[in-house]
């Protein structure tokens, strides 16, 4: 089966070189633009390109500004595509690209569809304090994550457990998944299911305000907020360090019901509510990041402004 895979960051890279391993027969490539990146501005490649470099030479990387154009599809088409794979590629497909390949287009979400349609599922789930998620297998439509289910597998998502961490299970699942149900369209013994309406919530793109700390909700609820965007974008707040305000990441938690507020040698409780969290780890604007212990050494002394 002939395979354009689309895709662009490190959740993608790592879907990618699961096929890559399993032979799967990838004729192109398609990826964002290179951007420039850091304080040098220096351009980089997305990391599925950079694979894909390294693993399939000599076939085609396009990184089109809009995939979704009369120009591209007619190169798609001159590719003789059996089947689309998108894993968080980037951009809204049209319709007319999505009727390219003869099999039609698949996508990878991470979610237990049709909880959580949209750009960062995995976010809104640990935010929710979700018990389970999992990997959804759809056939690509117009709709935002509305096709049918092609196939799924659940996990359990500890109560600790960051955004960072459960990608990674994603990811790992969703390689052998992907696999078996691209065998399953090559031998036509794939069975769609339709997805329940009546169970959509949605999961839009989380921006850095969005991730401000509301310090009146429970301990729960601000864990919950600073492991959902752990790595990105990070849950922050204000605080003052002598007569200065700096933005304050909080990375790392425990949610610590009852205890008081306390700013000891080497631990950090911040009320929430009626109730704390224990401060674990965290990034001072403008510093690396450090464990409260390593933090408290070199500062002192800081106030988080409510």
């Amino acid at each position: 089966m002939r395979i354009v895979f689309f895709g662009t960051p490190t959740y993608a890279e790592h879907i990618l070189n699961y096929l890559i391993q399993q032979k799967a027969n990838i004729v192109a490539i398609v990826t964002r633009p290179d951007k420039p990146k850091g304080r040098s501005r220096k351009m980089q490649s997305p990391p599925v390109k950079v694979l894909a470099e390294q693993q399939l030479p000599g076939i085609p990387i396009y990184q089109p500004v809009k995939a979704s154009t009369p120009e591209f599809a007619e190169t798609l088409k001159a590719l003789n595509a059996d089947l689309f794979v998108v894993v968080a590629y980037g951009e809204i497909i049209k319709q007319f690209l999505l009727d390219v390949p003869s099999s039609g287009c698949i996508n990878v979400h991470f979610s237990l569809l049709p909880k959580w349609r949209g750009a960062a599922p995995m976010q809104h789930a640990l935010m929710a304090g979700d018990l389970e998620t999992g990997v959804s297998i759809i056939e690509m439509v117009l709709a935002m994550d509305a096709g049918d289910i092609l196939g799924e597998e659940k996990i359990s998502i500890p109560p600790e457990m960051t955004c960072g961490e459960l990608a990674q299970k994603l990811c790992t699942m969703a390689g052998p998944l992907l696999t078996k149900v691209i065998q399953s369209i090559e031998d036509k013994t794939i069975e769609p299911k339709n997805q329940d309406p009546a169970g959509v919530t949605m999961a839009p793109k989380i921006a850095t305000a969005d991730a401000k700390i509301d310090w009146e909700k429970s301990a729960q609820e601000v864990h919950n907020q600073v492991r959902a965007l752990n790595p990105a974008p990070g849950a922050w707040c204000e605080v003052l360090v002598g007569d200065q305000t700096k933005r304050l990441k909080i990375l790392r938690t425990q949610a610590n019901p009852g205890v008081v507020n306390k700013y000891l040698k080497e631990a950090w409780y911040e009320s929430c509510g009626t109730e704390s969290i224990q401060i674990l780890e965290i990034q001072l604007e403008g510093k690396r990041a450090m464990t409260t212990k390593e933090f408290i050494a070199g500062v002192h002394k800081l106030e988080i402004v409510k």
